[in-house]
């Protein structure tokens, strides 16, 4: 297996990630290729899709060991289900799927780049295979969707004062947001007075929860 590019974005590490692709359409990431793929045929007719599949590597989740089962944060991470009916980047082999919405092809310094949207990978991830989606056979509207169906993320309220959020660039306070909906916190944590740090590019954004209001505490740039 050889790795033919990386991605490039705002999630600088695990806490914060989205838990699904898709999720943060509003946040762009740039798919980078390694030299050696930095080939222009190689992405011939790409622009005629609108998503893409990625093929890529869980790179901070490696194991010398596997277990059968483990804990999906859908389900509060007190209750284990077979490893290969969940998500989790904790499995045999640390491969992982993704569905991108391509935006925009550029020509840069380091080759032609992807510009994609909705990607839950962590900046710098190893990405192995890039592949078209294909709606006619990819999309199955009768499709089941196990416990996941069964337990739906309500999601959080988000207060995000004014003086707060100016400290955000403009162009990434939607995305910032969205990923606050959407609890970034481990499910067994819920200790309404615990401060959480979570880094979003370059700043760290520290938030508290109680019930179902998550409140920003403190927006601080990394230096």
């Amino acid at each position: 297996m050889k790795i033919i590019a990386r991605i490039r974005n705002d999630f600088k590490e695990k806490f914060g990630i989205p838990r699904q692709s898709g999720i943060t359409e509003d946040m762009e990431a740039r798919i980078v290729f390694e030299p050696e793929y930095r080939v222009r045929e190689a992405l011939r007719g790409i622009e005629e899709y609108s998503h893409l599949w990625l093929i890529w590597e869980f790179s901070e989740a490696k194991r010398d060991s596997w277990s059968p089962t483990v804990r999906p944060p859908r389900l509060g991470g007190n209750r284990r289900m077979g490893v290969f009916a969940t998500r989790s980047p904790y499995r045999p082999n640390p491969i992982g799927l993704s569905s991108v919405r391509l935006i925009r092809i550029e020509e840069t310094a380091e080759g032609l780049i992807l510009i994609v949207s909705g990607a839950d990978l962590l900046d710098g991830t190893p990405i192995y295979d890039i592949k078209p989606y294909l709606a006619f056979t990819d999309s199955h509207h009768d499709a089941i969707s196990g416990f996941a169906d069964r337990v739906k993320d309500q999601g959080l309220k988000v207060k995000f004062s004014e003086e707060l959020l100016s400290l955000v660039p403009e162009d990434k306070r939607k995305t910032l947001i969205t990923v606050l909906e959407g609890d970034p916190r481990p499910h067994y944590k819920t200790d309404p007075n615990y401060e959480y740090g979570m880094r979003h590019g370059e700043y760290d954004i520290k938030f508290k929860v109680r019930e179902d209001t998550l409140t920003v505490t403190a927006v601080e740039r990394i230096k």
